[in-house]
């Protein structure tokens, strides 16, 4: 009996439609892909500088309430029905100068009102709310 000779062939491996299945899942996480632009505080890092001028015109104008809802403006203790008045006096020596309210959080509501109401009657733009424990 005769044997055969066969051609012994090598046995390849055919990476091609792996390759179109990685290119393909590639295109698909690239297109689903959702890019957003997360949103965060842009902070104003102060220079260093060896003497600054402290400018009085734009220092802020300082309103505390504290836990018994009392108000005082700059440090001087004010009425309520006083309020707009003082504002307008403050607003008239820093006409540029911000509001900063810091109330202490057992104060009631309505005295913050209060000083938004007048601020926004005075015309003062520049209103920040703060807490404090004082």
């Amino acid at each position: 009996m005769k044997k055969r000779l066969r051609d012994e062939e090598e046995a390849e491996i055919n990476i091609t439609p792996m390759l179109d299945i990685v290119f393909i899942m590639l295109i698909f996480f690239i297109v689903t892909t959702s890019f957003v632009k997360e949103k965060g505080l842009e902070i104003a890092r102060p220079t260093q500088s060896e003497q600054q001028k402290v400018d009085q015109e734009n220092l802020p104008i300082v309103v505390k309430i504290d836990h018994m809802s009392n108000i005082s403006i700059n440090g001087r203790e004010v009425d309520q029905a006083a309020m707009r008045a003082n504002l307008e006096r403050e607003n008239a020596l820093k006409p540029k100068a911000p509001l900063i309210i810091a109330a202490h959080p057992d104060a009631e509501t309505h005295a913050l009102v209060a000083i938004l109401d007048a601020a926004n009657i005075v015309g003062i733009e520049g209103v920040s709310v703060a807490t404090t424990n004082q």
